[in-house]
């Protein structure tokens, strides 16, 4: 088999989609985060170089986990002559087990393992998002509000603790599987986040880390089909419906009352709508259902105008209700401003920006301006795009601004 492409240009794409699954499997055999991390470089760098020889293997999946393992094993031997429990652990990796269905499951396992409950709360999310998903610590730290080398040492701990701790590296029982989920869920829907509107850099959007968090939302569903299972999975298709829609073909920003709503991918949207009708039913739903429920509104509506948003604001309110947090607080404010007009949705902005939470939440700032352009204040209009303006990290939000506050300085 031959790549369509060059190979260092195969392998950066192979990465791209598989070193976490692969980093998953290695961790697996190995038993240790470093190694296996330390075995994935080296097996993509042995790619790099047999390959070009020996053209693709027939799956270069299970080649490169193979290939790690045996780095790794090696990395083990040297360190562990002297080391009767390094010893072992190298033989416990030569004898482990490839089939195509371990490999495919071990994303999951990891998940689980990384959010065992012995953990700090703060410890299991970011050592999820690190290992699992392949955020870097700079990305993690910028969702947690943290710095880097704050984040370092508590993914560092993390580590420390599940080896120290013998977690076992399994899904948990069913019994168990509560204790875990809410975790996992917040797991998957902050990698969602990061791929859906990435914080920084010149694209919108990171596929990568959408298909991720899709795939193991889907697998979580399979095996656990909870009401709040069903609902995240019920919100990422939703927001995944609008992808085409959401960007031009230079990669700018289209604000949602500028979308070309037939672009909206109506399987996905059909989709979302059974998984988040079904966890409604259920009366256990909590806030990745309510979510899904507001999603679900606007998926329907043929226009932003036409969207039923004295439906939207009472569901904001039983999100609030389920879980104060100040990003709902400004999202319900916009409802507000749909339904009530501009000047009671920039009270309510105002009234958070006061309260100091989102003083340097750039979003805040952007829709503050774009409700006081609506009023005809521009002057307010144009300090709020440049506090946004400063604020933001990502190349196309930044060029929406630019175009915003260069339309109202005429």
């Amino acid at each position: 088999m031959e790549p369509a492409q060059p190979i260092d240009r195969y392998l950066a794409e192979l990465y791209r989609t598989e070193s976490r699954r692969v980093l998953a499997t290695l961790i697996r055999l190995l038993g240790d985060f470093d190694l296996a991390e330390e075995a994935l470089q080296e097996a993509f760098q042995a790619a790099l170089e047999q390959w070009p020889g020996t053209g693709l293997p027939r799956n270069p999946r299970a080649w490169l986990v193979s290939t790690g393992r045996f780095k790794g094993i090696d990395v083990v031997r040297r360190r562990g002559r002297h080391n009767a429990a390094l010893a072992k652990i190298a033989q416990e990796a030569r004898e482990s087990g490839l089939d195509t269905d371990t490999i495919q499951d071990d994303q999951l396992r990891l998940i689980f393992t990384c959010c065992h409950p012995v953990l700090p709360q703060d410890g299991r999310i970011a050592l999820a998002l690190r290992e699992v998903c392949g955020l870097t610590t700079e990305e993690i730290a910028r969702a947690f509000l943290v710095t880097a080398a704050t984040m370092t040492r508590r993914i560092a701990r993390a580590k420390e603790r599940v080896r120290k701790e013998r977690i076992p590296y399994e899904v948990p029982s069913r019994a168990e599987l509560a204790n875990r989920l809410g975790a996992v869920l917040q797991v998957v829907y902050l990698v969602y986040n990061e791929g859906f509107a990435t914080t920084k850099g010149k694209n919108l959007i990171r596929p990568d880390l959408v298909e991720q968090a899709l795939y193991l939302g889907r697998l979580i569903v399979d095996l656990l089909p909870e009401p709040e299972a069903l609902g995240l999975l019920a919100l990422m298709l939703f927001h995944e419906s609008r992808r085409a829609a959401r960007t031009d073909a230079q990669g700018d920003v289209i604000p949602l009352e500028e979308q070309d709503r037939t672009l909206w991918n109506r399987e996905q949207i059909a989709e979302g709508m059974g998984l988040v009708g079904q966890a409604l039913l259920s009366g256990r739903f909590g806030s990745y259902t309510l979510q899904a429920a507001i999603a679900a509104v606007h998926s329907v509506a043929p226009s932003v105008e036409a969207t039923d948003w004295s439906q939207i604001v009472p569901l904001y309110d039983m999100l609030l209700e389920a879980g104060q947090s100040p990003v709902i607080e400004l999202n319900r404010a916009v409802a507000v401003a749909m339904r009530d007009g501009p000047t009671a949705g920039l009270a309510l902005i105002d009234a958070l920006l006061d309260q100091g939470e989102l003083v340097d939440y750039h979003p805040a700032h952007s829709v503050r301006a774009d409700l006081n352009r609506r009023l005809g204040r521009v002057n307010e209009a144009k300090a709020s795009y440049r506090r946004a303006l400063g604020l933001a990290r990502q190349e196309p939000e930044r060029r929406f601004l630019q175009r915003r506050l260069a339309e109202i300085s005429g």
